[in-house]
C-alpha cells in the first residue's frame, strides 16, 4: 500500500460533483480552486466502541464523502464556506491561536480541528491563507463518520496548502488526536479508515502501532446501510464520553483486583496484555471481579483508593463530571466480547467456509444485542429498524457508529437485495412522511471505497 495519500489529476467536467463544487467556489470567491481534497465516510461492519479501549475494528470506507475545493493565498485568513446553505460561512486569522468551542460544536470547528492538528505537528507560526468551499454527502449525525471525515479532509487540505508531506498513517493519527479538541474522546477508527481505505476491501484496523490489513468480504452478499433518521451529535451530548469513562474506570478496577498498579492503565486492552490472558479469560475475570449493579462514585473511590477530587480530575472528562453512577460490568463485558467477535469475523472472511455468510450474519446479530443490552448505545428506532431488516431478508443486522441514533448495517444475500430494499422501504420509511422524504440518502447498498485523495485539475 502506498504510504502517501494519492494525488490524482482529473478532468473536472467528467465529474458532476467536482464541477458543481468548482462552480460554487468560483461564484463565491471569483477565482478557480487550486486543488480539491476528498475524505470518505465509513461504515463499521463490526467492532463497536472498542477502538478507544485499544481493540481492533473492522470498517470499510463508503462512497459518501467530504469534498473541499481550495485556493491558497497571502490573505492571512482561512475562509470557510459550505455548499449547504444550512451551514454558515466562517473566517479565522492565520496568525491568531485557533480556538475551538467544544460547548458549541458547529461544522467549522471540526474543520479547524484538522487545521490545528497540522499546524501543531509542524509548528507552523503563520499558516498559508486559504479559501475553501466544503461539500458533504455523508448524512450528519448518522454514525457514518461525517464529523471525522471533515476533520480528515481539513487535515489533508492544510497539509497540501502549506506544502508539507505526511504518510496516511501519520495523518490518521494526527486527525484522531486533533478531533479531541471538539471534546469527543474517540479511539481513531474513523480517521484511520478514511486515510487507509482501499477500494474493494474492508480493513482490520489495529492500534499501537496503527496498521490496516485487507479483509476480503465474502461473495454472495452485500452490505446495505439504512438510517433510522434519529440524529446523534457525539460532541453535543455526553453519552459517548460517559462510555469512554466507564471503560477507563473498569480498566483500573480490574487491574487493581489482579494486584497491578492501576495508575498505569487506561484501556481495557492493557490489562489483558499485562495479564497475558485470552479474551475468554478476560470475560471470566469481569464476571469474577465486577458486579452488575451500577457503581457509585464513593464505591469507586474506595476501591481505587483515590479522593473524590482525584476521581473527578483524573478519570472524568469535562462533560461527564455530573455522572453519579457507572455501569462497569456491562461495559467491560461488551468490550471483551466485541473484540472477540471482530477476530472471529476476520477469521471467517480469511478462511471462506461454505457457510461464511450465515456465520458473519450471526456475529453481527450478537454485536447488535451486546450494543443494545450491555453497552446501551442503541435507541428504539434503531432496534425497530434492525428488526425490520432481519425480517426483510438480512442474515445479520446491527447498529453502526456510536449509536443512540444513526445507521444500521445489514448483510443481505445477493439474490434478496431488491426485495430487501423494497420491504425495508415499505415497513420503515414510507409510513412516516419525514423518513420517506429522507429515504433516498438513507437506504443504499455500499461497496468498499477508497481513502482520502487530493485531486488536481488536468
Amino acid at each position: 500500500m502506498a504510504t502517501l495519500p494519492p494525488k490524482l489529476k482529473t478532468v473536472i467536467t467528467a465529474n458532476e460533483r467536482l464541477q458543481n463544487l468548482k462552480n460554487t467556489f468560483e461564484t463565491k470567491y471569483g477565482e478557480s480552486p487550486l486543488f480539491y481534497a476528498c475524505a470518505p465516510g465509513r461504515v463499521n461492519l463490526i467492532g463497536e466502541h472498542i477502538d478507544y479501549c485499544g481493540y481492533s475494528v473492522l470498517p470499510m470506507a463508503i462512497e459518501p464523502s467530504i469534498l473541499a475545493a481550495v485556493s491558497v493565498n497571502n490573505s492571512g485568513t482561512i475562509k470557510l464556506a459550505n455548499a449547504n446553505p444550512l451551514y454558515k460561512d466562517f473566517t479565522v486569522s492565520c496568525s491568531e491561536d485557533i480556538s475551538i468551542d467544544r460547548e458549541n460544536p458547529k461544522w467549522h470547528y471540526y474543520f479547524l480541528c484538522g487545521v490545528k492538528g497540522i499546524q501543531e505537528k509542524f509548528g507552523i507560526a503563520h499558516l498559508a491563507g486559504m479559501s475553501c468551499v466544503v461539500d458533504g454527502t455523508i448524512p450528519p449525525s448518522s454514525g457514518l463518520s461525517s464529523s471525522s471525515a471533515l476533520v480528515c479532509c481539513a487535515g489533508l487540505v492544510t497539509m497540501e496548502a502549506n506544502q508539507k508531506s505526511l504518510s496516511k498513517v501519520a495523518l490518521a493519527e494526527i486527525c484522531a488526536k486533533s478531533e479531541r479538541y471538539i471534546g469527543t474522546e474517540g479511539g481513531g477508527m474513523d480517521q484511520s479508515i478514511s486515510f487507509l481505505a482501499e477500494r474493494g476491501t474492508a480493513k482490520l484496523i489495529e492500534f499501537q502501532p496503527l496498521r490496516a490489513t485487507d479483509v476480503k468480504l465474502p461473495d454472495g452478499a452485500v452490505f446495505v446501510i439504512s438510517n433510522c433518521c434519529v440524529e446523534m451529535n457525539k460532541a453535543a451530548s455526553s453519552h459517548f464520553n460517559i462510555r469512554v469513562v466507564e471503560c477507563r474506570i473498569a480498566t483500573k478496577v480490574l487491574a487493581q483486583a489482579r494486584g497491578l498498579d492501576s495508575s498505569r492503565f487506561l484501556k481495557l486492552v492493557q490489562v489483558q496484555t499485562e495479564l497475558k490472558a485470552s479474551l475468554e479469560e478476560m470475560l471470566t475475570l469481569v464476571d469474577e471481579v465486577l458486579h452488575p449493579e451500577p457503581y457509585s462514585r464513593e464505591e469507586i473511590c474506595k476501591v481505587l483508593n483515590v479522593t473524590s477530587e482525584q476521581f473527578s480530575t483524573e478519570l472524568l472528562s469535562a462533560n461527564t463530571r455530573h455522572v453519579t453512577h457507572f455501569k462497569l460490568y456491562q461495559r467491560a463485558k461488551h468490550v471483551y466480547g466485541e473484540a472477540a467477535r471482530v477476530l472471529r469475523f476476520k477469521s471467517v472472511c480469511d478462511s471462506e467456509p461454505a457457510e461464511s455468510v450465515r456465520v458473519l450474519g450471526d456475529l453481527m446479530n450478537q454485536s447488535h444485542a451486546s450494543c443494545r443490552d450491555l453497552y446501551e448505545c442503541s435507541c428504539p428506532e434503531l432496534d425497530q429498524l434492525v428488526d425490520i431488516c432481519l425480517k426483510s431478508g438480512a442474515v445479520g443486522s446491527r447498529l453502526t457508529g456510536a449509536g443512540w441514533g444513526g445507521c444500521a448495517v445489514s448483510m443481505v444475500p445477493d439474490e434478496k437485495v431488491e426485495s430487501f430494499l423494497q420491504a425495508v422501504s415499505e415497513a420503515y420509511f414510507l409510513p412516516d412522511p419525514r423518513r420517506a422524504a429522507m429515504e433516498k440518502q438513507s437506504l443504499f447498498v455500499s461497496k468498499p471505497g477508497g481513502g482520502a485523495t487530493i485531486f488536481l485539475e488536468e
